[in-house]
């Protein structure tokens, strides 16, 4: 028995009632992308007004935690509004529905003030992918003018070093960008093991009879240098031990440990003030001396300890915790924090303990922020108000409706937006993006 091929054919009626639908699917398009055109408008003002700096690390992630974006998704809505903040035309395009946001992704890539209007051409007369092609070729483009321009910085690279006429020696030079950072980096740590250096010299021989004077910056960048040269026939730099390079000490009172509002000092080591939140912050999980004062100032008796986690419980708690807590942050790795702090009787114990990225610990300590373990083992971070931030914001409420919210708020804005409204101008022609790219990018046919 042979089965055929059922074929629906389709009647004028049913042909009219599809071209409705989409008509209504383009129409219904065109208001989203106005609408998405006011919500870069509102993500660019709150990024510059530093709206998301209650606690969170970026726009980005604020708008991950508040509105649910994807990461990647909410950094590209930044983005893109932080573009139309130079890239005006692009932007009133968007907000009349006239060009959809996927062509604004692209276009925000390579658009510049002076070739905004020529690009938005292109994207009310090409499809999406069009603009995709196009900007594709725009930044090939680009990247040659780019590789053009550090040809140019490698050929111009340059280093002169002459006698003076008093014996000592001039330098001068011009270095390309990476090796005049690499440069730079390596002046930064020549000049701190020097001066590391000295500072245990003058600790070791005690204070001077006759104070040193302080090198200028000039100054200290010539001894760097001259370490440099130095180390480098001797085969490597040795800045000192890395747990002494990288440690930090703070001379913190006993109080003030305990109580941020209680007088007494917190210093560094160099005698800079630091606020009490910083020092109990970073005494969250540091190794300890107790110095004990005589009434004349002098060291009666030393008591070293630690408060630092143990290895094992460390373990734990980031098994545990799995990165930071704060509320749509899980950035790893944390720092531990002590809910409850050691120097008001808080335990070093897992459940006393929360893993904090570096930027929440310092909102816990220092910007007022507050976090506690409630009896069900969950923790409730509070804003410094004292209002709750909750794990996950509460959805907004929307009308029954939204869809004739959208319009009835577009028709009052005077936008008369229909299925043709965000319609290319393209007829069907084939795309040449080699052509489009040599008539529209002002460097294709400057070879530099």
């Amino acid at each position: 028995m042979e089965i055929g091929t059922l074929r629906i054919v389709p009647t004028p009626e049913s042909i009219q009632e599809l071209d409705r639908l989409g008509d209504e699917i383009a129409e219904l398009a065109a208001h989203l992308d106005a609408a998405t055109g006011r919500l870069l408008d509102l993500i660019r003002e709150f990024d510059a007004r530093g709206g998301w700096g209650n606690g969170f690390r970026s726009c980005a992630h604020w708008l991950s935690w508040r509105v649910g974006f994807a990461p990647g998704a909410a950094r590209e809505h930044v983005r893109v509004a932080r573009a139309l903040g130079t890239l005006p035309l692009l932007g009133q395009a968007l907000a009349r529905g006239e060009l959809s946001y996927a062509k604004l992704r692209a276009l925000t890539r390579v658009a510049t003030p002076e070739t905004e209007e020529r690009l938005l051409a292109v994207g009310r007369a090409g499809t999406a992918e069009h603009v995709e092609r196009i900007v594709r070729g725009w930044r090939r483009v680009d990247r040659q003018a780019e590789a053009r321009e550090a040809a140019l910085q490698h050929t111009s690279r340059a280093l002169q070093v002459y006698p003076d006429s008093d014996g000592t020696v001039r330098i001068k030079g011009r270095l390309t960008a990476e090796v005049g950072v690499l440069f730079v980096q390596a002046l930064a740590a020549a000049r701190e093991a020097l001066y590391q250096q000295r500072r245990a010299s003058d600790a070791a021989t005690g204070p001077a009879d006759v104070p040193e004077e302080t090198p200028t910056m000039e100054q200290q960048q010539a001894d760097a240098l001259a370490l440099l040269a130095e180390t480098a026939l001797h085969h490597g730099i040795d800045p000192g031990a890395p747990g002494e390079r990288y440690q930090v000490v703070v001379h913190v009172d006993a109080e003030v440990l305990a109580d941020a509002d209680a007088l007494g000092q917190s210093v560094l080591e160099d005698g800079a003030r630091v606020p009490a939140g910083t020092s109990q912050r970073l005494a969250c999980d540091a190794s300890l001396v107790v110095m004990r004062h005589g009434r004349d100032g002098r060291v009666v008796e030393v008591d070293a300890r630690t408060r630092t986690i143990p290895p094992a419980l460390r373990r734990a708690l980031h098994h545990r915790d799995r990165g930071c807590r704060f509320p749509g942050c899980g950035l790893r790795p944390g720092q531990g924090h002590h809910i409850r702090h050691w120097a008001q009787g808080g335990p070093t114990t897992l459940s006393n303990l929360a893993l904090l990225c570096r930027r929440h610990h310092r909102a816990v300590h220092e910007e007022g922020y507050q976090v506690e373990r409630r009896p069900d083992g969950e923790l409730r971070f509070r804003r410094p108000d004292g209002r709750p931030l909750p794990e996950v914001p509460s959805p907004p409420t929307l009308a029954p409706e939204p869809v004739d919210v959208l319009r009835a708020r577009h028709e009052a804005q005077g936008l008369r937006l229909h299925a043709r409204t965000a319609m290319p101008g393209w007829l069907g022609e084939r795309l040449d993006v080699g052509w489009a790219i040599d008539v529209l990018h002002p460097l294709a046919n400057n070879p530099g």
